[in-house]
């Protein structure tokens, strides 16, 4: 009988430790392994991997396209005219590595770094032009430049800026109400 209970519990622990050092990348999925706190591999494909258990460790992260949707932020023209300008953008991790390395792995950190990129982009670029040249004309290339541009800064945070696009460009409100009364 003791030796039938011990065979149990042997079997019992070698199935335990057996499911703990096994792990699954999905096709939406990046993985970073680490050994006792340091990246080991970092370019795992889809499938079945292995991991010792308790020494390694693995993070995974969203290969799918991610939104950024920050609030609108206030931005002076080359007229010294504010605009209110809600844009967004999406992006992807390309490198988890880097990405964990950069940004502690944390999309909302990236999502602050990156809205910071944007909002630089888009400070230098409207207050190139007139109020004229950002509403009509030129947006489809305030949007590309800026897209290019933090798409070059983003790399180095491990991730890749796909799109940048203006949702919306608005007057500040005491302008807007000075404008209309001009109007009447």
């Amino acid at each position: 009988m003791n030796k039938l209970v011990a065979l149990l519990v042997t079997i019992v622990v070698i199935l335990g430790v057996a499911s703990m050092s096994i792990f699954t990348v999905t096709e939406k999925e990046l993985a970073v392994k680490f050994k006792l706190g340091k990246i080991v591999k970092s370019d795992y494909e889809p499938g079945l991997h292995f991991m010792i258990p308790i020494v390694e460790q693995v993070k995974k992260y969203d290969r799918r396209l991610l939104s950024l949707d920050a609030p609108p932020a206030r931005f002076l023209t080359s007229e010294n005219k504010y605009l209110l300008v809600d844009a967004f953008a999406k992006w992807r991790i390309v490198n988890p590595a880097l990405f964990f390395t950069k940004v502690a792995g944390n999309e909302g950190e990236a999502n602050i770094r990156l809205s910071q990129i944007i909002q630089k982009g888009l400070r230098d670029q409207f207050g190139k032009r007139t109020i004229q040249e950002v509403v009509s004309g030129e947006r489809v290339e305030i949007m590309d430049i800026v897209a290019k541009n933090a798409d070059e800064s983003a790399r180095e945070l491990g991730i890749t800026v796909k799109d940048v696009r203006i949702k919306r460009i608005d007057l500040p409100e005491e302008v807007s109400e000075s404008v209309f009364k001009r109007m009447r």
